[in-house]
């Protein structure tokens, strides 16, 4: 079998951050987004066909709104959008049963691998930001910032009760009241990875789908902790505090469009991704025309479902790269 050619826009876009979430499988059950922008492809022509997506839930309300926007152009184009999760997803697409992959993570060497084996080349193109805010109450005047691993330490389970005097000496010793996204969601997931390392979550957290629940428990506790996507907490902020995370250079950072667009708000922020079947852009026309029209309106759709768009410059360089995979 030829080698197989492997386009990546890694190089052009810098470095890529780790990890990602995974959750459930749905279809596209969508709300309408207003006023993408029409791709030149997708609106001078009506297409046929079907497009078959999958991969990570918190790529996921992009895809969906992408998915709906495209099907009110071309109708006759059916776009089904799964999220198995990120890499439920990469064995879909090695399978062969997609055309795209969404992804909260880079794909990993073995899946390259994997899709080299069975000879399907294919492109990344980065699709937005995501930063995961770490919220205490309003009152909580002695947290100032956290490390990772103390945040470890905080939320995975060791079978007793963790007090605030736990985690740094001259807190208070009052027990920490902890609040999750519940285990289907794919913020749980990313969390999972990077702080608890698969270790069992403090079994006195309250755990809900609904983040609702997590931010009335932050703020009617003053000593409640909970985590949730940038998005949530953008529509919180005046309701609760965010706690800086401690990154790799020890610099307490907090989160916000700058800090989590240059990676600065590591290890709590990260790229979203879609990889794309060259041969389905080469030989699909309804796949070429929908991958330009999510790239054309990844940033307006990212930013209304709760995203940090990347830099303008950067779509037009994934859109440059597309042109020649066509």
């Amino acid at each position: 079998m030829k080698p197989v050619k492997v386009l990546t826009l890694s190089a052009l876009l810098g470095s890529a951050l780790v990890l990602g979430a995974c959750s459930e499988e749905a279809d596209t059950g969508a709300t309408t987004g207003d006023g993408a922008e029409d791709s030149a492809d997708s609106g001078d022509a009506q297409l046929q066909g079907e497009i078959s997506i999958d991969g990570s839930s918190t790529v996921y309300p992009i895809a969906e709104a992408v998915a709906e926007e495209f099907m009110l152009e071309q109708p006759d184009v059916k776009v089904t959008v799964g999220l198995s999760g990120t890499g439920g997803g990469f064995e879909k697409f090695i399978a062969g049963e997609t055309q795209m992959s969404n992804a909260s993570r880079p794909i990993k060497e073995e899946e390259s691998k994997a899709l080299a084996d069975a000879g399907i080349e294919y492109t990344e193109f980065q699709l937005a930001y995501d930063g995961l805010s770490v919220v205490v109450n309003k009152d909580n005047d002695w947290v100032d910032q956290l490390t990772v691993d103390e945040l470890k330490k905080m939320w995975v389970d060791n079978g007793t009760a963790v007090k605030w005097s736990d985690v740094r000496e001259g807190w208070p010793e009052e027990e920490i009241k902890f609040y999750s996204p519940g285990t289907d969601s794919g913020t749980y997931d990313y969390f999972n990875e990077i702080i608890l390392e698969d270790a069992q979550i403090n079994k006195t957290a309250t755990l809900s789908e609904d983040d609702n629940v997590l931010v009335q428990g932050v703020t009617g506790d003053a000593n409640a902790i909970g985590y949730f996507g940038y998005a949530y907490y953008l529509e919180n902020k005046d309701n609760l505090k965010v706690v800086p995370i401690v990154n790799g250079e020890g610099k307490a950072v907090e989160p916000n469009a700058e800090t989590i667009e240059s990676g600065e708000y590591e290890p709590l922020s990260r790229p979203l991704f879609t990889y794309v079947d060259n041969a389905a852009i080469a030989d699909d026309e309804a796949v070429a025309a929908y991958t330009q029209f999510t790239l054309e309106n990844a940033a307006m759709l990212a930013e209304d479902v709760g995203y940090v768009s990347l830099p303008e410059e950067k779509y037009t360089e994934q859109l440059e790269t597309l042109e020649g995979l066509k």
